[in-house]
């Protein structure tokens, strides 16, 4: 008999002249089945298991994305460039923060990324119909996430332009009346608005002081151009959530005094508005406002110079963090979100107008920071 090489408390199953006996083949049999059952077995479970981590969910995980300083380059060219004014150097970084998004039309999330998401401190897992319309494409994201930044960095042009002193005209024509407000049956699409109580209107802030500063419910004389001839009409403002409105949708257009263009490729939305103006204002001023900071931040910018709302404020922190800010700018309407998830590092403060933001940028880069308003600062002011 040859010795076995393993230990074992089975028959020896070879005889001497090397043939198998009748009791020592159906052991063999025996134990051929059984590993032709464990490894079919083994196969099926590991199919199983890589088929269900690869199947689509139902979410969207939001991650922390790339970041970008609106004062530095984008493959050698400036990030911010202008004519037709001087620009002035500028040190310090004013860095818009992104979310990065794994999930939705077109780009399914699967099962490992999920997990991964619930797991992770620094991501968010959502119900795909929380982020996304019901039936919307791929492409229909990606056209609305091109319009909203193209129009993000117009309203900050116009919003940086203004803040610095310069007068930017704009033609404000009417694109349809809200139904149900005092607008509706009054002005009609194509109506140029051109007086507002028998002011003339040059600039889109004009007429949104106009606006603020009437009493919902007032009526109010306004000059257009309608087919080329002069109109008065009387329209009667309404009140929504307490503010004032005109009830119409309009389409400016503006004539930039300044020509500024903004390169960027491969990030969509509207939520780079104040840091792009931020860093429009850098580099139109002798001032130093980052004075060598690095400084991030996020939030929609209109042009009258509100700061509003973005998502993933969460993820955009902790990018900001990864990325060398020491300091973040966040709208004062996600200080719920930012009260009890700040990362190690990084220093918060609440802005709701692009004064705020400009005067939170000069206190940072000038070490004057002890007067910056907090989030929870933010919140106690909403709750007083």
């Amino acid at each position: 008999m040859r010795t076995p090489q393993q230990p074992t408390d089975k028959p020896e199953p070879w005889a001497a002249d090397g043939h198998l006996d009748e009791l020592d083949e159906e052991y063999v049999e025996e134990a051929t089945a059984r590993s032709t059952t464990l490894g079919i077995s083994l196969l099926v479970t590991v199919a199983l298991l890589v088929g269900i981590v690869f199947i689509p969910a139902p979410y969207v995980v939001r991650s922390p994305g790339p970041t970008e300083d609106t004062l530095g380059e984008e493959g050698g060219v400036p990030l911010i460039e202008v004519s037709g004014a001087q620009r002035y150097p500028a040190s310090g970084e004013l860095r818009l923060t992104t979310v990065s998004v794994s999930g939705g039309p077109g780009y399914p999330a699967d099962a490992l990324q999920v997990l991964g998401g619930w797991i992770d401190p620094k991501r968010s897992v959502y119900p795909v119909e929380a982020i996304f319309p019901e039936d919307q494409t791929a492409e229909e994201v990606e056209e609305q996430n091109t319009a909203d930044m193209v129009s993000s960095q117009e309203n900050a042009t116009v919003a940086a332009l203004t803040e610095v002193g310069y007068t930017v005209p704009a033609t404000m024509t009417v694109v349809d009346a809200i139904p149900g407000t005092g607008a509706d049956g009054v002005l009609e699409p194509d109506d140029v608005l051109v007086s507002f109580e028998g002011t003339e209107l040059e600039t889109y802030q004009e007429l949104i002081e106009g606006i603020e500063g009437t009493e919902a419910g007032t009526e109010v004389v306004l000059g257009v151009e309608r087919d080329g001839e002069p109109l008065d009409v009387t329209v009667p403002t309404t009140d929504v959530d307490g503010r004032t409105i005109l009830g119409v949708y309009l389409d400016p257009v503006f004539d930039m005094p300044v020509d500024v263009s903004i390169q960027i490729d491969d990030i969509g939305g509207p939520s780079a508005g104040t840091m792009f103006a931020l860093g429009i204002i850098d580099v139109l001023t002798p001032e130093d406002e980052a004075g060598g900071k690095v400084i991030a931040g996020t939030g929609t910018m209109s042009v009258d110079g509100l700061v509003g709302p973005i998502g993933g404020i969460q993820q955009k922190l902790y990018g900001a963090q990864r990325d060398g800010a020491t300091w973040f700018l966040a709208p004062e309407t996600n200080c719920d979100e930012v009260v009890g998830n700040v990362p190690d590092g990084l220093q918060v403060t609440a802005v709701g107008t692009l004064e705020q933001a400009l005067d939170a940028v000069t206190a940072i880069g000038s070490g004057t920071t002890e007067d910056l308003p907090t989030c929870a600062d933010a919140l106690e002011d909403l709750q007083s």
